[in-house]
């Protein structure tokens, strides 16, 4: 079979049959009286082996390491093809996200198409400082959900808190920081909870709520203290347990200070406080953080607890006691 049929019957033009030849993947069985090449069967099924190997994203070298080299081993091809495949995926994934992203503002012209894919780019850059310019730009011009998934992903502390002030000005972005606070990984859910304290509005107060009850500490910890701060009484329990584990204490005892503005709210919380220095499970150093919290806490509750320390065991705690009842007046 000559060249011009072996091209009609494949599919593989004439010029490709050729480059295959200088390759040394096809070499034709023969030649004709007048030195045309002339291919055979096994020539032909040769070519749409070839073309089989192409179709699956093989490069012509490691076609001819598949079809020549007797120690080549299948399984590692497939598996590099596997990799390759999903960093397409990933790719395209992306390009087609970015461009959702795009539709969705309704842009009014090809510069604003631009200008939002080019932004869109910078936050995945490889560089830093480029992520951090894109961020800074990206307000009012990128959409809030695309500024969330960035700052779910952002390491860097500098590029993080320009998204989280891109976020908070754009006053959106809640789904995808919803989704992160349940993320597998501690450091996303911890960026979704400091993005959610900078961000304004009831959705993003209703998330905080919501966190006031997750399983990580660390969240739960975040949540309580912007809450804290806004006055929402239920943040106090975590407020506390901050307090003993001496995690932001300083922080926490003053938004319980906050949150206790009435007689109810401060006796509650004075209660609190006195539950968790009663308990034995509390250490000394912890004990000490509570004392100390009870210094922010006005009301009759608070008094009593203090008082009720200047005969405690550990000096520390009794002579702190001491001196904060001096300082309200009350010795």
């Amino acid at each position: 079979m000559l060249i011009g049929e072996v091209a009609r019957r494949s599919g593989v033009s004439a010029r490709m049959l050729r480059h295959y030849e200088s390759l040394g993947l096809v070499r034709p069985s023969g030649r004709t009286g007048s030195g045309y090449r002339e291919y055979a069967g096994e020539d032909i099924r040769r070519i749409f082996h070839i073309e089989s190997l192409r179709a699956m994203g093989l490069s012509l070298r490691e076609i001819g390491r598949a079809l020549d080299d007797p120690g080549f081993a299948p399984s590692a091809l497939v598996d590099d093809l596997i990799r390759r495949t999903r960093e397409r995926i990933a790719a395209e994934t992306e390009l087609l996200t970015r461009l959702h992203r795009v539709h969705a503002r309704e842009p009014a012209g090809w510069e604003e198409v631009l200008q939002v894919l080019a932004l869109l780019r910078g936050l995945g850059d490889d560089d830093a400082a480029a992520r951090h310019r894109a961020a800074l730009a990206s307000v009012d011009e990128v959409p809030a959900e695309a500024l969330a998934e960035a700052a779910l992903g952002e390491s860097d502390p500098y590029v993080a808190g320009a998204l989280r002030w891109a976020l908070a000005r754009s006053g959106g972005g809640t789904a995808a920081l919803a989704e992160g606070l349940g993320s597998p990984d501690a450091a996303v859910r911890d960026r979704a909870v400091r993005a959610l304290a900078e961000l304004p509005g009831g959705e993003a107060d209703a998330l905080l709520r919501d966190a006031l009850a997750s399983p990580d500490a660390v969240v739960r910890g975040r949540a309580a203290l912007t809450l804290g701060t806004r006055g929402e009484a239920d943040a106090a329990p975590a407020l506390v347990d901050l307090v003993v584990a001496g995690r932001n204490d300083t922080d926490a005892a003053d938004a319980l200070g906050v949150l206790a503005g009435d007689d109810g709210a401060a006796d509650r919380i004075a209660s609190l406080l006195v539950g968790r220095l009663a308990d034995e499970a509390t250490g000394a150093s912890a004990r000490g953080r509570l004392t100390q919290a009870l210094a922010g806490i006005p009301g009759a509750t608070a008094s009593r607890a203090l008082t009720g320390l200047l005969d405690d065991p550990d000096r520390a705690v009794a002579l702190t006691a001491a001196y904060l009842l001096r300082l309200r007046g009350e010795r």
